[in-house]
């Protein structure tokens, strides 16, 4: 009787203590959302931005099929 009272209390205490982890990361993670939720990635850049797709040399037409290139040898 002794020890099903032993194994009783361990489940109980592995399962009080695994509730208190899930509602901890639970809440963490809804933590993380809504300090992230306003955030815009893709707004335009204030200030002095330069435009990325511009090429360094911009006298020479830029030909469709080196860029498709030049991005198949990047991997992007």
């Amino acid at each position: 009787m002794v020890s099903w009272l032993k194994i009783a209390f361990q489940t109980i205490k592995v399962f009080v203590l695994f509730t208190g982890c899930t509602i901890l990361f639970y809440y963490g993670i809804m933590w993380l959302n809504e300090e992230y939720q306003d955030y815009h990635r893709y707004d335009e850049p204030k200030g002095a931005a330069v435009k990325v797709s511009a090429s360094a040399n911009s006298n020479e037409p830029s030909n469709w099929l080196n860029r498709l290139i030049l991005f198949y040898l990047n991997g992007e």
